[in-house]
């Protein structure tokens, strides 16, 4: 079984791949939603354009906008809409797209992975039990791994989180517990490693300690 670096090279063989983010606006049933699903497709087009310009060597799709998150299963409307703005993305690029499904709904994002060609995975909480602003998300690794084998989708990668930003793990975890946790019985293809919160920086140390 290749390791899992190979694994995640196999989408980006560059040592560090720039991965830009894209913000969906609230979507329907949250409660910022505006009403203009064609309008948060534009934009979201447009953030394609202005990454692809800028570089990225690859892009994923995210319900940043409908806070507060739910802490496990999303509604159908979610799956729906994100599916059709996801699809829209991929086919305005040729470069990896990911799902990230807020806040731990990663059987959502594979179903939406698999329906509209995107490549990759963000699951925030794949291994242990995380606390957080949604109250206590606990792994989702053995649903995971199950559903994708069973869908036949085994090339749409898994990137996890490492104690995840805006949360704390249940019980004291160091990064090299969670780093190995999450790789070996976890069975994710690579990890992020965040500050504590959106936008705040990552401690180099922190960093150091997941490479190690």
């Amino acid at each position: 079984m290749p390791c899992p670096g190979s694994r995640w090279r196999e989408l980006f063989p560059q040592p560090c791949p720039l991965i830009g983010v894209i913000h969906l606006g609230p979507l329907p049933g949250s409660p910022g939603w505006a009403g203009d699903l064609g309008g948060l497709e534009a934009a979201a087009l447009t953030d394609v354009e202005a990454y692809l310009s800028g570089g990225a060597d690859g892009l994923i799709v995210e319900n940043f906008g409908d806070v507060p998150f739910w802490r496990g299963s999303v509604p159908p409307e979610t799956v729906s809409a994100m599916t059709r703005l996801a699809l829209a993305v991929v086919k305005a690029t040729n470069r990896p797209v990911g799902i990230n499904v807020l806040r731990n709904d990663a059987l959502a994002a594979l179903a939406i992975a698999q329906a509209s060609g995107a490549r990759f995975l963000r699951v925030n909480v794949l291994s242990g039990a995380t606390v957080t602003d949604q109250g206590l998300i606990e792994g989702v690794a053995a649903e995971l791994l199950r559903r994708r084998r069973l869908l036949g989708a085994e090339s749409v990668r898994i990137l996890a989180d490492v104690l995840v930003k805006h949360g704390a793990p249940l019980a004291p975890l160091s990064m090299a517990e969670a780093v190995s946790d999450v790789l070996e019985r976890g069975g994710a293809d690579g990890v992020i490693v965040s500050g504590s919160g959106t936008g705040r920086p990552t401690d180099p140390a922190d960093l150091e300690q997941a490479r190690a």
